[in-house]
């Protein structure tokens, strides 16, 4: 199983980001996909999840109605379209898949927020 963020950067405040997760090595399509996220110090909360042919989406009330999570399953990539962006979304933004019970983990992709 191998995760890879990227679209991460540097963006002002009320600003738009989408991060991208390229999936590879298991059937895709067939499991929800999550977006994390976490700072110095703190532990990793879960944004946004989506379910396998992403009839179902949920998220953190602290995004809830300035992010979404998308998938396209013929390229086995899921997306966070950030919008409305505030420097307290300034964190490292990781993908997950829970895999025949293990969890797998992406690098992770830094979003800094700031004028």
């Amino acid at each position: 199983v191998q995760l890879v963020e990227s679209g991460g950067g540097l963006v002002q405040p009320g600003g738009s980001l989408r991060l991208s997760c390229a999936a590879s090595g298991f059937t895709f399509s067939s499991y929800a996909m999550n977006w994390y996220r976490q700072t110095a110090g703190k532990e990793r909360e879960l944004v946004a999840t989506i379910t396998s042919a992403g009839g179902s989406r949920n998220y953190a009330d602290s995004v809830k109605g300035r992010f979404t999570i998308s998938r396209d399953n013929a390229k086995n990539t899921v997306y966070l379209q950030m919008n409305s962006l505030k420097p307290e979304d300034t964190a490292v933004y990781y993908c997950k898949v829970k895999n025949w019970g293990r969890d797998y983990w992406g690098q992770g992709t830094q979003v800094t927020v700031s004028s």
